[in-house]
Order: structure tokens, then sequence, then C-alpha cells
């Protein structure tokens, strides 16, 4: 029968030890380096993975999101500026009427009755408006007579030679152009000067 109060056996006490030793220093009971991987360390990796791509994520939707909002603002910005262009297009030519009426009318209107001359004035009060609501809503009257032909803003209907005028200049206009802000609603149908002296080319003054 043992004696319960017999002391542990010194070599099983030195083994224990070892054992917890090996154990805080990562080695295996036989002494070498324990090198396998601890598996919590490769479910961190594998979470912070997770995190970084959820987070990638997040940031390409929030841009996605904050460049469908621009183009949004952008887009009814655009209409609300352009909105009224198609009905402008289709008052431009009521304008025109009503400047060629006025500019038919003799231009000494006191031999005029004055049922006439009351038409005349219904005219200049009817085109005024017009402007006037044209400027209200961006719409602006190009009227480019002795200014430099522009491709971009006029339309050339014809060249006139001897004019006195440097070539390419617009020495007449047959109908005025419109720009909604800064779009063009129709080209200024203009006469340009041919020949002549382009500004560019100036004479040289050699008489000096």
């Amino acid at each position: 029968m043992s004696n319960e109060n017999t002391p542990p056996d010194v070599d099983d006490t030195a083994a224990a030890e070892g054992h917890v030793a090996a154990e805080n220093f990562g080695l295996s009971e036989d002494g070498t380096i324990d090198t396998a991987e601890d598996p919590r360390d490769a479910r961190i990796a594998e979470l912070e993975g997770q995190v970084a791509q959820l987070r990638d994520q997040a940031l390409r939707a929030l841009a996605d999101s904050e460049n469908l909002r621009r183009r949004t603002d952008r887009e009814k910005e655009q209409w609300s500026r352009y909105a009224a262009a198609t009905l402008a297009k289709d008052l431009l030519n009521a304008s025109d009427n009503l400047r060629r009426a006025l500019e038919s009318a003799p231009a000494d209107r006191d031999s005029l009755d004055d049922a006439m001359k009351n038409l005349l004035v219904g005219v200049e009060m009817t085109e005024k408006e017009m402007l006037s609501a044209f400027e209200k809503h961006g719409i602006a009257k190009i009227e480019p007579l002795g200014e430099k032909f522009d491709y971009n803003f006029h339309q050339a209907m014809f060249e006139l030679e001897n004019t006195g005028k440097p070539a390419g200049t617009v020495v007449q206009v047959l109908a005025p152009g419109y720009v909604l802000h800064d779009r063009l609603l129709r080209a200024a149908m203009v006469g340009v000067a041919k020949g002549g002296t382009p500004e560019d080319h100036a004479p040289v003054d050699t008489t000096a």
C-alpha cells in the first residue's frame, strides 16, 4: 500500500516544469522550437482582409453615390438653364417680324394718321416687352455690325466688295442672332466684306 504523503518523484517534477517552460517559450517537449502557426492568427488575418475589402467597397459605393448626385445636380441645372430654348426659338421669328414692321414704317410719322401712329406705338411696346422677357430668361441678341466675322455666332449669306472695310468685317446684318446664356440659339445672318485690307496685314508706312 502506497503512502499518500510520499513526495513526488524528482524526475516527474522536472518533466512537468519542463513542459510548462516549453509551452511558455514556444518549444516542443523535446526542446525544439514549435513552428506551427496559431490558428487564431490566421483567423485574425482573414478577418482583417474582410474588413479591408468591405471598407474598400463602402468607399467605392460612397464615391459612386457622390458622382451620381453631382451628375444629377448638373443635369438639373442644365435643364433649368436651357428649358426655354425650344420656346425661344419659336419666338425669334415673331421678334424679327415686329422689327421688320417697324423698319418698314415711314421715318416721318407726322404724316401718318392717328390710327397708324397708335399701331406703331403698340408694335414698339410689344417688341420691347418681348426683348425684356428674352433678357429675363438669359436670351441675348447678337448685333455684329462692324465686328469681325465669327463662324461660331455668324452665318455669312454673301460677300460685298469695295466696302472700305477690312476683309472679314460684318458690313450688313440681315437678321440678328440670339444666344441663351452661353448656347447659340440662332446665328446672325450677315453680309461680309470681301477683299480690302485684312486687319492682320495693315499697310506699312514707307514715307518716313
